[in-house]
């Protein structure tokens, strides 16, 4: 409903996030950033990224996420040289039935978590999407984003259950599984409060 207090609530949350605060390696003119540096900077965020594949100058590599809750979360990034990087996550395997109550939950998903899109892939998986612009695109921007979609996926973990796992049942261990990526987490959770304890 337009004039709900959930909805004035989202608008003020979403008019409050600014972008990143103008400093000397955002002035000036946006450099180009190749793929050995993305990989530098995914070595240095504690990833291990897969070999990256080259089409058309845009290069993807793929990485696994393990959030506090949700474990094994395989994302793609993209690198575009000329527009920036996304951050590309395979919350589920394709949907089957309920594909109009997914729909529901993807839009409503997409007003709650700002700067996060979700939709569904040509193949019928649900993806959740952060994007970096090139002129804001460093290595704490893309830790950033990898960081804000792992916690996305901690947030929404109860819902999706369904999506992974017949009847929504864990797997036995699951929970017990190292968390290999928790320096990321810890090295921006600060940053992405709302989402911690999700």
């Amino acid at each position: 409903m337009p004039g709900s207090r959930n909805s004035a609530a989202r608008a003020v949350r979403r008019s409050a996030v600014q972008p990143p605060a103008r400093t000397a390696r955002h002035a000036g003119e946006a450099r180009a950033i190749d793929p050995a540096t993305v990989e530098g900077w995914l070595r240095e965020l504690g990833l291990a990224p897969g070999a990256g594949l080259e089409r058309e100058g845009i290069v993807a590599w793929d990485v696994a996420l393990d959030g506090r809750r949700r474990r094994d979360l395989r994302a793609t990034l993209i690198l575009d040289p000329a527009i920036g990087a996304i951050v590309w996550a395979h919350l589920a395997p394709p949907l089957g039935d309920g594909l109009r109550k997914a729909y529901r939950t993807l839009l409503r998903w997409n007003d709650e978590f700002p700067l996060a899109k979700f939709s569904v892939a040509d193949d019928g998986r649900p993806i959740l999407a952060v994007e970096v612009p090139k002129r804001w695109l460093d290595a704490d921007e893309l830790g950033l984003a990898l960081a804000r979609v792992t916690l996305i996926a901690d947030a929404i973990f109860e819902e999706t259950r369904g999506w992974l796992w017949i009847g929504g049942r864990v797997p036995d261990g699951y929970e017990a599984r190292p968390i290999r990526t928790a320096p990321l987490l810890d090295r921006f959770s600060g940053e992405l409060g709302e989402l911690v304890g999700g």
